[in-house]
């Protein structure tokens, strides 16, 4: 694992010198890896622009801020994109509990202000919520990237959330994580600004330990999985004077139970996984099936407006050849009567 140190001055808090450990979710291609690096200070992982994603599984990288504090990061693959399996989900919830060790002090969900926000991303963080129970909310701090976007075009993040034209699920995720969030400039090589936003984020991150009462998010996985650890620790302390083959047996157990119990949560979590994603892409479709069916409707309106401008525009031309037709007449009537009137004279 990369190690770097982030040179940033940071107030002293109740949980200096606490290791701490973030998550990042969100959908791929919002810069979920361009932040973690950002935050870790080094390009400990891979990012890239890509529309199939380059993080295929959960990876954790670590720094050492200036001032001793300890940052773990996970990075994950788009976990709920609608083309992933629910199996994989799982297996990947799983390793992210198990990088996670004792729990899990923030959840980063990235988002891009250059995508337009999608029912899908909606739907994920109340899976977050179906999979983790309600209380994974207080633990979560929006990462909007794209700063730099917003600079180009003299915008703040503030008077992009505050457009009307934010989504009203958008806003709805800001309150349940208490406006939580922050901007990131991926892109920047401005040293001040890049101290200046992750400063930002870890002054939330432990605004979210201290709202927590310094406790990170667990759950029962993350009890099974410690309990594991730590009779393997004393399993390992045994080995003392044990034989070579008695040593290899052993870790051969070991690596058993803990793939048994990696699949045990794997497999639970996948029960879950499924049905959340059914209700994604139910979701997903719903919304397509919504979005044809407006745009038909939009349509069949098209044509029949198209139709009544070109049934008007019918009728007019009818009343105006009528109006021509009434005023040959009269003509024809008037050049009749002078006919008339000359050959009266001459007789």
């Amino acid at each position: 694992m990369g190690a770097s140190s982030i040179d940033v001055e940071r107030e002293v808090t109740p949980f200096s010198g606490v290791e701490r450990t973030v998550v990042l979710v969100g959908r791929t291609g919002n810069g979920k890896s361009a932040t973690g690096n950002s935050i870790l200070g080094t390009k400990a992982f891979k990012s890239r622009r890509s529309s199939a994603g380059v993080t295929s599984t959960c990876k954790l990288e670590r720094t050492v801020t200036s001032d001793g504090q300890i940052i773990n990061v996970i990075d994950t693959p788009g976990l709920f994109d609608s083309a992933v399996e629910s199996e994989f989900i799982g297996k990947e919830i799983a390793r992210c509990v198990d990088l996670a060790k004792d729990g899990i002090h923030a959840v980063l969900v990235v988002l891009s202000v250059r995508n337009r926000f999608t029912k899908e991303e909606e739907a994920a963080i109340l899976s977050l919520q179906t999979l983790f129970s309600s209380k994974i909310t207080d633990y979560i701090i929006v990462v909007f990237t794209g700063g730099d976007e917003l600079e180009e075009n003299e915008e703040t993040l503030e008077g992009y959330l505050g457009d009307g034209d934010c989504p009203e699920p958008l806003k709805n995720i800001l309150n349940l994580c208490r406006n939580r969030r922050v901007l990131f400039d991926n892109k920047t090589i401005d040293k001040t600004k890049k101290a200046e936003q992750v400063r930002e984020l870890l002054s939330l991150v432990n605004m979210v330990i201290a709202q927590n009462g310094g406790q990170p998010y667990t759950y029962e996985w993350f009890t099974e999985l410690k309990t594991l650890r730590s009779s393997h620790q004393k399993e390992i302390e045994s080995l003392k004077g044990k034989s070579n083959k008695e040593i290899s047996e052993l870790k051969e157990d070991m690596k058993r139970s803990y793939d048994d119990q990696m699949k045990r949560i794997s497999d639970t979590l996948n029960s879950s996984v499924t049905t959340v994603v059914v209700e994604l892409r139910l979701r997903e479709t719903t919304t397509r099936l919504e979005q044809q069916l407006a745009e038909e409707q939009a349509a069949r309106l098209k044509v029949e407006e198209n139709a009544q401008i070109a049934q008007e525009k019918s009728k007019d031309e009818i009343r105006k050849l009528g109006e021509n037709l009434e005023s040959a007449k009269r003509e024809t009537q008037k050049l009749s009567q002078k006919v008339d009137g000359k050959k009266c004279a001459i007789l």
